[in-house]
């Protein structure tokens, strides 16, 4: 037993030096550094809570913050409702699992690219004079271009559920993979119909990779600054551009202090899931 012991210490330590030395090392940086204080010219050791009292006492940081949530909550629903069908197509449509691999690499295909690159094709398409404007008028259906289709909300939330969408297909398809098909055919035998079966046994049986989904697309929206900042033409912020803004104005402990906050806020949320679905058999 004890040489079991160590050798699973022994095995475990590795890991364990790269978690501690690129993950809880700087984590707990950032923490130290959010109680530091800081002139227009330096920053100084301290241990004070300037940095907090500020960032609760200010109406901008709650209206970024819901902004932030807003934007975490809609790409929420959009990539569930995209990513859900587009599994549930896969899974139970596609009857060879040829086509299944298939079609499912097909979906991955676009995100081969970068995340900028992919983010900034929309700019063309979405312009005042671009693709899709162009088209409508053409078409008679709008007299005069949409301004609300670039650098705006829509632009930003529409661009969120093209970078994240996979990321809530690979879990639930994943899961939707593993339900035994024989429940499917025991429910049509009892005379339920396909929606019937669809909200009684798929769904309850998906909840684990909805909710894994789920963790991925909230914490990226929530920490994404950069397509915050590109499509809506620096109209708009949220969280992660607030921490940019403080990082280019080298106040770092301010910077920290709304990293630490967003943090707790996203672990929060995360163990609020974990409470209400068990997703350690999907891991």
């Amino acid at each position: 037993m004890r040489n079991n012991s160590g050798t699973g210490w022994l095995l475990a330590a590795p890991l364990s030096f790269v978690l501690l030395v690129f993950l809880v090392a700087p984590v707990a940086m950032i923490v130290v550094v959010s109680f530091w204080g800081a002139t227009e010219w330096s920053i100084y050791p301290a241990f004070q809570f300037d940095n907090y009292a500020f960032l609760f006492t200010s109406d901008v940081t709650y209206r970024v913050f819901l902004n932030t949530f807003k934007y975490a909550a809609i790409t929420w629903v959009c990539t569930l409702l995209i990513g859900f069908t587009v599994a549930y197509y896969l899974a139970f449509h596609i009857r060879t699992q040829t086509w299944q691999i298939a079609l499912f690499l097909l979906c991955t295909i676009p995100f081969l690219t970068s995340n900028i690159i992919r983010m900034i094709s929309w700019i063309p398409f979405l312009g005042r004079n671009g693709l899709a404007n162009s088209a409508l008028v053409s078409w008679g259906v709008i007299d005069a271009p949409l301004e609300w289709l670039l650098f705006s909300d829509f632009s930003v939330i529409l661009a969120f559920v093209h970078l994240y969408t996979l990321f809530m297909v690979v879990p639930v398809f994943n899961t939707m993979m593993r339900i035994d098909k024989s429940l499917i055919e025991a429910a049509t035998d009892a005379g339920a119909t396909g929606w019937q079966t669809l909200r009684y046994v798929i769904v309850p049986l998906t909840k684990p990779g909805i909710m894994i989904g789920t963790i991925f697309v909230v914490a990226l929206v929530m920490g994404d600054f950069i397509t915050v900042r590109f499509m809506s033409g620096s109209q708009s912020s949220n969280v992660g551009r607030m921490i940019q803004n403080d990082i280019g104005l080298l106040q770092y402990p301010s910077a920290s202090a709304t990293a630490v906050v967003l943090l707790i806020t996203v672990l929060i949320f995360i163990g609020t899931l974990l409470r209400l679905v068990d997703i350690r058999k999907e891991l």
